[in-house]
């Protein structure tokens, strides 16, 4: 099976968005999954969240954060990969909730967005709020991929309120839930931010499910690295979550694992850099 890259886009000055020929897994693709990239034969694992599944493609959004990332944004339309497995992970329950936001900062995050919304909208009973909030009006993505048209209600906000709302996705949270009943909460996106928003809605008594975004190595429950711990008990990212009650994680932990692969991060993108220059 040839993994064809068909549509690649710039979504901001960091983040792109590519679709990618993918059959068995946009099949199966139901919101909450992810799938692991595979560039090469010799290339590592990466898990991607995935914003839709139509046909045989799903679509990706990226960041150019690591190496792998950085090396898939010199592709091009028509070039493929040598894997895309999945889907992976446990999706949440999809069910009517009545009213129901999902809240989100970052490129995983604003992918499942979409992706949730767009589900949770069909199920009658349902008023879908989408908030997604980026730093400055430059990082703002085209408006054929946020979730303004998947949602009842969509609220933009902006960290230095240059367009939008001013303010971050907890901050309009905190807004929504002083001025009317909320009954479920989901988000994805920045942990920290993440770990705020879970004491914001426990305040509300509202439940949320969060995106607990840890790093994989082999995304099969294997390598134990996206272990996270859920009201005492040991999970992992990778096969039980991503989504987990915001309530019940171990938000210090979590935090701290996410320092865990730094250093060879950081070499991984030296090697890459000191290659790409002897290309040049």
């Amino acid at each position: 099976m040839k993994h064809t890259i068909t549509r690649k886009e710039d979504l901001n000055a960091a983040d792109y968005v590519i679709d990618v020929i993918a059959p068995k897994v946009a099949k199966k693709f139901r919101p909450g999954n992810f799938a692991v990239l595979i560039t090469r034969s010799n290339g590592e694992r990466i898990p991607m969240s995935i914003e839709k599944a139509e046909g045989d493609k799903i679509t990706m959004y990226i960041k150019r954060l690591g190496k792998t990332s950085r090396e898939l944004d010199t592709w091009n339309v028509g070039d493929a990969l040598y894997k895309v497995i999945g889907p992976m992970g446990t999706p949440p329950p999809l069910k009517k909730y009545g009213t129901v936001v999902f809240a989100s900062d970052l490129v995983c995050g604003h992918a499942e967005n979409n992706a949730m919304c767009r589900e949770l909208k069909k199920i009658e009973g349902n008023h879908v709020i989408s908030i997604q909030s980026f730093p400055t009006k430059e990082d703002v993505y085209p408006e054929k991929e946020r979730a303004k048209k998947d949602a009842d209600e969509y609220i933009l906000a902006t960290g230095d309120g240059s367009v939008g709302r001013k303010g971050h996705m907890i901050d309009v949270l905190q807004e929504l839930l002083e001025e009317r009943k909320i009954d479920m909460v989901f988000a994805g996106g920045d942990i920290p931010a993440l770990q705020k928003l879970s004491e914001l809605t426990k305040k509300y008594n509202v439940p949320v499910m969060t995106t607990v975004r840890q790093i994989m190595v082999d995304a099969t429950g294997m390598c134990g690295s996206c272990r996270v711990f859920i009201d005492g008990e040991q999970k992992l990212a990778c096969i039980d979550g991503p989504m987990f009650d915001g309530h019940k994680v171990d938000w210090e932990a979590a935090i701290s694992r996410l320092a865990m692969f730094k250093g060879k991060e950081a070499e991984a993108m030296e090697c890459y850099n000191e290659k790409m220059k002897a290309v040049v």
